[in-house]
């Protein structure tokens, strides 16, 4: 199996001072807002991803 992937940002205060944490598999911290969180994969979608919306303004 690969290595665990690394989350670049934050998803708090987006700075990239981002460590490992001890609480588990999957957490991390941030040293620049002080806050840990949790990564987790849920799964593949079966139907896969689809776009409702055409992405733009219309002209």
């Amino acid at each position: 199996m690969s290595e665990r992937a690394a989350p670049f940002y934050c998803p708090y205060c987006g700075d990239e001072d981002l460590r490992p944490s001890e609480e588990g598999h999957g957490a991390w911290e941030c040293a620049a807002c002080n806050r840990a969180f949790q990564l987790k994969f849920l799964g593949l979608l079966a139907r896969g991803a689809q776009r409702t919306d055409t992405g733009g303004d219309r002209i």
